[in-house]
């Protein structure tokens, strides 16, 4: 709390605004509890993806097993290239594990906070969309999980119409495939953000529209900064971003016309 008055006093000498000590106290007591049930709320999501990503470090196994089904590895040749590569590795494993498993959290810490300060009508319109948030996380991570099995495929396949041996780095392969397809899915989040803010009032769909071209931009150095290193990859994951973008324009314009209606 005393950052928060240093931060008040400041602005206000800035602009000349003489600040009693008793205002002060009074900006104190007002945000105070804003403040502390903000720091309650991250400090449990955070404890809980701390938790979430331990368990990722002692499965770490069963998950890399998993992998390597999923992926169609067996029979290749994969390998440790360090004797401490496993470490580096299972802790990949349980990040991966922790936000998959505190993203529902995060979604229930959100809704929880916003929901004093929305209307009950909003905050119905808010809840419906949880299921379709949870889907559109699944359904993106799958997807992240299929472009890079599509991609090790079409790397095996030239290595042996080249007839190149390969040897997969089992350590990099498998972080950049779980961190890729889990930060995927938390990607097609956004288009489910815009639809609550038009949904609630926040923003309109022209303001969002006048945006398109950010949007598409901000979809490509997103995707761009994915662990998955290829110009494909990454035109194959913007794709789907916009999709969704203009997916969520369309509904948008539906829902203006049954309001109107």
């Amino acid at each position: 709390m005393a950052v928060l008055g240093k931060m008040v006093e400041c602005y206000c000498m800035e602009n000349i605004i003489p600040l009693k000590s008793s205002d002060l106290e009074l900006i104190k007591k007002k945000y105070s509890p804003f403040l502390k049930e903000v720091r309650k709320r991250i400090v449990f999501t955070l404890s809980f993806f701390a938790v979430s990503t331990i368990l990722g470090i002692i499965f770490y196994e069963d998950i890399i097993k998993f992998s390597i089904r999923l992926l169609s590895l067996e029979g290749i040749n994969i390998v440790f290239t360090s004797p401490f590569q496993f470490i580096n590795l299972s802790i990949n494993c349980g990040v991966a594990a922790g936000l998959v498993l505190t993203f529902p959290l995060i979604i229930f810490q959100v809704l929880s906070f916003l929901k004093p300060a929305l209307k009950k009508k909003e905050f119905k319109t808010v809840v419906k969309f949880i299921p379709f948030s949870l889907i559109l996380f699944l359904i993106g991570f799958a997807f992240g999980a299929y472009i890079m099995k599509w991609q090790i495929e079409i790397f095996l396949a030239k290595s042996i119409t080249l007839g190149i041996g390969n040897i997969l780095d089992i350590s990099h392969l498998l972080t950049t495939v779980l961190l890729t397809s889990a930060l995927i899915g938390i990607g097609f989040q956004f288009p489910i953000i815009l639809l609550v803010l038009m949904r609630i009032g926040v923003v309109s769909r022209s303001q969002i529209g006048k945006k398109r071209l950010w949007f598409y931009l901000g979809s490509f150095i997103f995707t761009m900064l994915l662990p998955a290193d290829s110009i494909i990859a990454d035109a194959l994951f913007c794709l789907p971003l916009i999709i969704l973008f203009e997916l969520t324009m369309i509904l948008g314009a539906v829902s203006i016309k049954q309001k109107s209606g």
